[in-house]
């Protein structure tokens, strides 16, 4: 398909010399073809309809040995060695593709490797702007993967919008908007709309794995976007909340076949632990340590592991999320703001951990279309009279999406009701009981974070508790806060509501034996690995403010103080003209001049973190004393480390969420110098073949790869001495349209949202739970 009159990438022919990289190896080609211009240097050939020319670009390759065989780039990338290994493409002049619309860039490929490879394209304009996305290449022959580039434009009030580059479906990732057996790159995160005047690179890199990848790039091309799908975003789900535009595996057609689902699995559910668990899923053929009558850690043949409270050695494996609460998808109706029920305190849990927020009846007749977009999406919504109306909710906010607020729907509480309401006057009881079985037939030790805490008091499978720290106290800013603004720890609010938060989980918990330990809060944004400047931006952003209303300033000031007694000596470390420390409490910009302000950067990130992990640790000492505290899961994105040093000296267990394909000993080497033990909260993998229109963050070929993964994963934590167990995120899919929170459209469920479990997952995660005890304590 070419696109007349302008550019065509047509072939990718390699002129390269060797690099001095130690892990790099370029193969000189052999082709007559290429013209070898300058040493590292790779050619392409542009050309249109009637005449060729030759450009050279710039070549970089890091961790990845390159060859060119036939005209075909074979990259073997060096990923497990390296946590980034990546080839990129720069040109000495940028490409202007200004002139051209509706296109998309794609790459044939091949994998001739022994496991499937995730690649993320990276594609740079000459303003600094950046979009990432990504795809699986599964091993074997070719085929194509394309980026667009320039979407299709469709009419809206405010003129022409790009419907596809802009997601206003409020969809992470959209269907394709035309039928091919191509491939498109999955969107991931970047500006979407580059500056196509200049196009400064393209990169290809693999990152996070465990093993060795492979890819062929036989051809990239620029391409004309075929005819426009304009029903792509019309009645694609179905009254079950999947698919309705394609067949997959395990789709659900009618409630009968719900109903048989009930009924087989049924016969195959187990409500009692084996003789090798204890009662609580520790290894009871392992060694008894001392029994304390409530989970805790200890160390065993050097290495850590939770102990549970009949003192077995216990491993924490589980699911997140065995709620409702993030089941629900906005359905593009809202209602009058003005008739809505007044919120109420938001106490200790935000909006979208609650149950469906329903609407008040005042409200009802008020409802309106506020998104055709989205109301497009689907083929059927009840009616609020129906039977099935009541799992109807309302979202006062969102974090991101096309709208701020508005009306959901949760098709998985829909299908619960489908599924067991029959003879059960509480279906949802009978789900959690489904649920508690499967855990125990799965061989799962716990249930995750954000457990529902009807769940708690079930006695059959521990679990762990988690709060939220939220009020009214003052704030401070990372400059990068994604989830939300950073709490002043040094207000006193914030104590207040930590004890707020504590004391309400103690009352959930009730002092259970079964209660593995605690969380609070969430990916805070205690800062990011991108540059010194965003590692302490909540250092540097509070400098700039004013310490009388900022008590976290007010506190730096002191710190800085203490330190330098005059402020004279303060402005030659830190090249400032202060004439006080007046001015300096007042406000200071800051630039970083030297390692010197990077140590005083350090003591006050530190004293930052240190204030907001002895404030959360008083309160459960207060309040929940025999039970642990796990730490805020500190998002491998946003993990400085004076923050997870402070927290190592007052959390009993360190806490991270890390997607990614598995633990890396070099990623977390770091761990040796606390000598704490850690546990992930969060990682997952998903698939494009289960109907759902975004994998998820890691990427699997299908759903017997993703078990593969899987198992990779759990492995990668049983080996590493210091992680005592991982949570995978989350049991149910996301809404195929999206979350109503943020609009995740993720497969990353172990079941779908027809109730339907994966069969591939639910084989790996029986083969690792039954065998990780040995696999981690036998010698």
């Amino acid at each position: 398909m070419t696109y007349k009159k302008n550019i065509l990438l047509t072939s990718l022919l390699l002129a390269l010399s060797a690099c001095n990289q130690e892990d790099v190896k370029v193969d000189r080609p052999t082709t007559d073809a290429v013209q070898i211009k300058s040493t590292n240097t790779l050619m392409y050939l542009f050309a249109d309809d009637t005449h060729h020319t030759a450009t050279s670009v710039d070549y970089q390759s890091n961790s990845a040995i390159v060859k060119n065989e036939n005209s075909v780039l074979n990259v073997q990338f060096q990923s497990k060695k390296n946590s980034y290994a990546s080839i990129v493409f720069s040109p000495e002049k940028p490409w202007d593709w200004s002139e051209f619309n509706d296109f998309n860039l794609a790459f044939e490929l091949a994998n001739p490797g022994t496991h499937s490879v995730q690649i993320y394209l990276d594609i740079s304009d000459i303003d600094g702007a950046n979009y990432t996305r990504s795809v699986n290449v599964p091993v074997g022959g070719y085929n194509t993967y394309y980026a667009k580039l320039d979407g299709h434009d469709l009419a809206t009030p405010d003129g022409k919008e790009n419907v596809e580059l802009n997601f206003t479906s409020g969809l992470r990732s959209n269907p394709d908007t035309w039928e091919s057996d191509e491939v498109q790159f999955i969107s991931m995160w970047g500006k979407k709309n580059l500056n196509l005047k200049g196009i400064a690179k393209i990169a290809i890199s693999v990152q996070s794995t465990l093993h060795d990848k492979e890819l062929a790039i036989k051809s990239i091309s620029l391409r004309k976007n075929p005819q426009f799908n304009t029903a792509f975003l019309t009645k694609i789900v179905d009254e079950f909340g999947q698919n309705a535009k394609q067949e997959f595996a395990g789709k659900v057609h009618s409630e009968a076949e719900l109903l048989s689902d009930k009924k087989q699995e049924a016969t195959q559910l187990l409500s009692k632990r084996p003789t090798n668990r204890s009662r609580f899923g520790g290894w009871a053929e392992g060694p008894k340590l001392e029994a304390t009558g409530y989970f805790r850690t200890a160390k065993y043949n050097d290495k850590w592991s939770l102990v549970d409270p009949d003192g077995y050695l216990y491993l924490a494996t589980g699911i997140d999320i065995i709620r409702l609460a993030n089941s629900t998808t906005l359905t593009g109706y809202d209602f009058d703001q003005a008739l809505l029920a007044k919120p109420a305190d938001a106490g200790v849990t935000p909006e979208d951990s609650k149950g469906l927020n329903q609407v008040n009846k005042e409200a009802l007749k008020s409802r309106f279309v506020a998104s055709q977009v989205r109301k497009n999406l689907f083929e059927w919504l009840p009616d609020y009279s129906d039977t099935l109306g009541k799992h109807f909710g309302y979202r006062k906010s969102a974090h991101s999406g096309p709208l701020e607020h508005g009306e959901t729907y949760s098709f998985y509480a829909a299908n619960l009701e489908r599924k067991y309401g029959q003879n059960n006057a509480d279906y949802m009881q009978k789900w959690r009981e489904v649920t508690l079985d499967r855990m125990i037939t799965w061989g799962f030790s716990s249930l995750g974070n954000w457990t529902d805490p009807s769940y708690y008091d079930n006695q059959k499978v521990p679990y762990f508790a988690n709060g939220w720290i939220i009020g009214d106290f003052k704030t401070v800013s990372s400059g990068n806060d994604f989830w939300g603004a950073m709490p002043d720890v040094f207000d006193p609010e914030f104590t207040v509501r930590a004890n707020e938060t504590v004391s309400v989980v103690a009352k959930e918990v009730k002092n259970s034996p079964w209660a593995v330990g605690v969380f609070i809060d969430n990916e805070k944004s205690f800062g990011r690995p991108d540059s010194v400047k965003s590692h302490y931006g909540i250092v540097i952003n509070t400098l700039g403010r004013d310490a009388k209303t900022v008590p976290t300033k007010a506190e730096f000031s002191r710190l800085m103080k203490e330190k330098y007694t005059d402020v004279a000596e303060l402005n030659k470390v830190w090249h400032l003209n202060l004439a006080s420390w007046a001015e300096f409490d007042k406000g200071v910009t800051i630039d970083i001049k030297n390692e010197e302000q990077l140590v005083d950067f350090s003591i006050l990130l530190t004293a930052y973190a240190d204030k907001y992990f002895s404030v959360v640790n008083a309160a459960m000492d207060k309040y929940l004393p025999n039970h642990m505290y796990l730490g805020a899961r500190f998002p491998d994105w946003g993990m400085p480390i004076e923050v997870v040093k402070a927290s190592a000296k007052y959390v009993d267990v360190i806490s991270f969420n890390a997607y990614k394909e598995g633990l890396r000993d070099d990623k977390w080497a770091f761990l040796s110098q606390f000598d704490k033990p850690a546990i992930i909260g969060e990682f997952h993998v998903g698939s494009s073949d289960s109907g759902l229109f975004h994998p998820g963050l890691i990427h699997a070929a299908n759903q017997q790869d993703r078990a593969n993964m899987y198992t990779d994963y759990m492995n990668s934590v049983i080996d590493n001495p210091y992680f005592i167990g991982a949570h995978w995120f989350q049991y149910i899919d996301s809404p195929i349209t999206g979350r109503a929170y943020d609009g995740e459209n993720y497969n990353v469920g172990f079941i779908s949202v027809t109730d339907r479990p994966y069969i591939e997952m639910i084989e790996a995660a029986k083969a690792m739970n039954e065998s990780m005890y040995e696999r981690r304590f036998k010698k």
